[in-house]
């Protein structure tokens, strides 16, 4: 049996922010179904697939008993002012899934070294599996369900402590703790400043967003040789990569604090002066630059779509 504070302590040393960990039970599949049946997936067709998998982690890993939640801060305030409004703060540094496998590697390396002892890889991922958005997990219900925080409105994970501004990942294994989270209250209240904030009214009711409306869909989703629709178009602003806007209004996010890890900084191609002109570069700039930052998801057609689109509303 795993102790609960054992993995707090492991965690704390790691730069971990919040960890928490919940009992491997399937979650409901109503919310899911509802929301892909009403199409706010929108082209995002990969969320459709796997749903037994999305809802009971055993479909993951045979035998699963426990899932640990992690959130690590990656708000860097006031290293690229110039970039506020147009590039999302997580697609700013480079590529954060390596980052965060790195750091959970570590954490189930170190929390399971008696179990994995002498064990092959192959061997190894019979006890326990890493997931960054590699996988058909829901991210969000496991951190709510091992007190990491609350879902807010803007359908995003809110600490107490960091606000929203965090990446997610989990650890799923077969191993029991000897104590279990307990799920985050919302605290959201009567507050509706996301919803009143966002530009395409994406969020159309409290927690439930529509993602086929939200300017990240548009910016990221939509395949690079398809138009932007127009009602997303008209209320873009300058965002060409991502949307902040839901989480720039949240009140807690006031109580964010700078991620201390280096590996969320700007990447220099977008710290060291204004957004580049997109469509000035050809791809083996983008390449060099942006190939190991999320903005390499869109790639340069993609870019140089979104800051045309930019540039016409102006």
């Amino acid at each position: 049996m795993l102790k609960f504070q054992k993995l707090q302590e492991i965690g704390r040393k790691l730069g971990i922010h919040k960890l928490g960990v919940a009992i491997a039970d399937p979650l409901l599949a109503d919310p899911l179904n509802e929301w892909l049946d009403r199409g706010y997936q929108g082209e995002m067709s990969y969320l459709e697939r796997n749903l037994e998998k999305r809802l009971d982690p055993s479909k993951l890993l045979i035998g699963a008993r426990s899932v640990i939640s992690v959130f690590v801060n990656y708000h860097q305030a006031e290293l690229a002012p110039e970039l506020e409004g147009v590039i999302s703060k997580y697609a700013r540094s480079p590529d954060y899934h390596s980052t965060m496998k790195d750091i959970l590697h570590g954490l189930a390396e170190e929390l399971l070294k008696e179990q994995i002892q002498g064990l092959s890889r192959k061997q190894r991922a019979l006890i326990y599996r890493v997931f960054v958005d590699s996988a058909p997990v829901m991210e969000k219900q496991w951190a709510v369900a091992a007190g990491i925080g609350w879902q807010g409105k803007h359908s995003n994970i809110i600490t107490r402590e960091y606000g929203s501004w965090g990446f997610l990942g989990e650890i799923i294994t077969t191993e029991v703790f000897d104590q279990y989270d307990l799920p985050m209250p919302d605290l959201c209240g009567t507050c509706t400043a996301c919803i009143d904030a966002c530009p395409t009214q994406a969020i159309v009711e409290p927690y439930v967003v529509d993602g086929s409306k939200c300017i990240s869909y548009a910016t990221i989703e939509l395949n690079p040789d398809e138009p932007i629709p127009d009602d997303i178009r008209a209320k873009m602003g300058d965002w060409i990569f991502g949307c902040d806007i839901c989480q720039d209004v949240c009140p807690w996010n006031r109580f964010a604090k700078p991620s201390e890890l280096e590996a969320f900084d700007p990447v220099a191609g977008l710290k060291d002066g204004k957004v580049l002109d997109f469509q000035m570069i050809d791809e083996l700039e983008f390449d060099r630059i942006f190939m190991k930052t999320p903005l390499s998801r869109t790639g340069l057609k993609g870019m140089q779509r979104n800051q045309t689109i930019q540039d016409k509303s102006d």
